[in-house]
């Protein structure tokens, strides 16, 4: 664990049609469709690892209308813009990664009834010409009981550098731990080292049952000092980590940090580097939790990706508990390894496609089943979330779409695959009147991409100001709190671009 800080419209008619809708009943959305070409993106952000672009198939072949990526269960971007939204400032559009927005909100989806997924794919018209956004959701069964999953042994890197001095790094990361450690079980285990300019181990691996007051007591101790060799405590932790490693037992590094590295290797590959044998060796993953007004997002998540795990960020004390006691068991067990999602589009009914976001998580269409490449891991009652936007053909019906997801066992590394498919029937509705998960996932995708000025505007993207309203109506029919704070963040972005020169 990196811990720093505790229904589609296939015919033009179907488009305008979709378009006229009232508020209440669909997104607003423009009666022309406002993406006509692929995105301008930054060099490696647009998933050309095998020469070919994923996001729009302007003349789309058999082999073109495919889509690869692996799965990812990050949140940070989405709690840090909020975050920096609160402080009055609009995020910097290099931090914002619209898949982590969208799966920063629970989704109701079916669950498998053993390990795995389960697979689903609905949609709906967003009012752009021939344009229906499609959800693919996958699920993985959540945990029966705390007694069911095994043991832990989790090494925690606690970043005591100067920039964590300011109030809402470490001391938010003392209380979080404070959280995790009473939650742990008798048989779990604990090593805890901290870094600033060098690293050091203050607890070797300890036995929660017998030491869990030792554990308290370190972690109270806690206090910055000077700079931030991020390099020193990820080795350091890798080296602690892999002493103390317990066979048959979830072995995990945790990193606590603002990851403002300064001093040391500060690049995500140099660093990981130094511990490429263990983590491969030993199977050890690093997640991340950032905290920090200054935070290194983009550290933080190449360490999370290169380390087989994932990120998010807490921003008070809310967060952290609901990290460390609602999220604890996902955050330690494994449903699957290497977790990749190939996404195939019909040609004889769809004229072109965008995934939204994923823009780092790109795999090469041929690499789906090469087990050889790297994927995502996913823990326990986790949902992942993925938006396209997909161009019907005028007239179109039958098959649509085919989603197949593949895994590797946590334990025997045996792949496995879960598939499901949709015709444009499916997809054929109206989003003022689909499923609300689909709704919020729309509105927290249209938020994301409306922050990152750079790229083009998704199809049907509504006006702020339309976009505000929706977000104030879900908020309001659900009752859901995080629906609440992601129409407050709309809101104040909006206030922001309103006041900016």
């Amino acid at each position: 664990m990196l811990l720093a800080g505790c229904s589609g419209g296939g015919s033009d008619d179907g488009g305008r049609a979709a378009s006229k809708e009232r508020a209440s009943d669909a997104l607003p959305a423009p009666d022309t469709p406002r993406h006509n070409a692929p995105a301008p993106a930054p060099d490696d952000a647009r998933g050309e690892q095998d020469g070919a672009r994923h996001d729009i198939a302007p003349e789309p072949g058999p082999a073109d209308l495919r889509s690869t990526f692996a799965l990812d269960v990050d949140t940070a971007s989405y709690g840090f813009a909020r975050r920096t939204l609160d402080q009055g400032r609009l995020p910097d559009p290099s931090t914002v990664r619209p898949e982590e927005f969208v799966n920063s909100f629970r989704q109701d989806y079916p669950k498998p009834d053993g390990d795995g997924f389960s697979v689903t794919v609905d949609g709906a018209r967003t009012g752009a010409d021939g344009w229906s956004l499609m959800r693919v959701g996958l699920a993985t069964r959540p945990d029966d009981g705390r007694s069911e999953r095994p043991p832990a042994a989790l090494t925690f890197v606690i970043d005591i550098s100067g920039s964590m001095a300011e109030p809402g790094r470490l001391d938010l990361v003392r209380k979080s731990l404070g959280v995790m450690t009473d939650q742990l079980r008798d048989d779990d285990s604990v090593a805890l080292v901290t870094f600033s300019d060098r690293a050091e181990t203050v607890l070797p691996m300890t036995r929660i049952g017998a030491g869990r007051d030792r554990v308290h007591a370190v972690v109270d101790r806690l206090r910055p000092t000077s700079s931030t060799n991020v390099e020193a405590g990820i080795a350091t932790g890798y080296d602690t980590a892999a002493r103390g490693l317990r066979e048959g037992a979830t072995n995990r590094v945790v990193l606590l940090s603002d990851a403002l590295a300064n001093t040391g290797d500060t690049s995500a590959d140099g660093i990981l580097r130094r511990v490429d044998e263990a983590r491969r060796a030993h199977g050890i993953t690093l997640f991340g939790v950032g905290v920090g007004s200054d935070y290194g997002d983009a550290l933080m998540e190449r360490l999370a990706d290169r380390g087989d795990g994932h990120t998010t960020y807490v921003a008070d004390e809310d967060d952290a508990r609901e990290v460390f006691c609602e999220r604890l068991p996902a955050n330690i067990d494994l449903r699957a390894r290497d977790a990749k999602a190939q996404v195939s589009f019909d040609p004889d009914t769809v004229e072109r496609f965008r995934l939204i976001g994923y823009d780092n998580r790109r795999v090469a269409d041929d690499d789906f089943r090469d087990d050889r490449v790297d994927g995502g891991e996913v823990g326990p009652g986790h949902t992942v979330t993925a938006l396209y936007a997909v161009r019907m053909k005028p007239d179109a019906d039958g098959l649509a779409v085919t989603v197949s997801v593949r895994w590797l066992d946590p334990g025997s590394r045996a792949p496995d695959e879960e598939s499901a498919s949709v015709d444009t029937g499916d997809l054929d509705g109206t989003l003022g009147n689909a499923d609300k998960g689909l709704q919020v996932a729309a509105t927290a995708a249209y938020f994301a991409e409306g922050l990152r000025t750079a790229y083009d505007p998704l199809p049907g993207t509504p006006t702020p100001a339309e976009l505000e309203r929706h977000a104030a109506a879900l908020a309001f029919t659900t009752g859901d709190k995080a629906v609440t704070d992601l129409a407050d963040g709309i809101r104040r972005a909006n206030e922001l671009r309103g006041r900016a020169p």
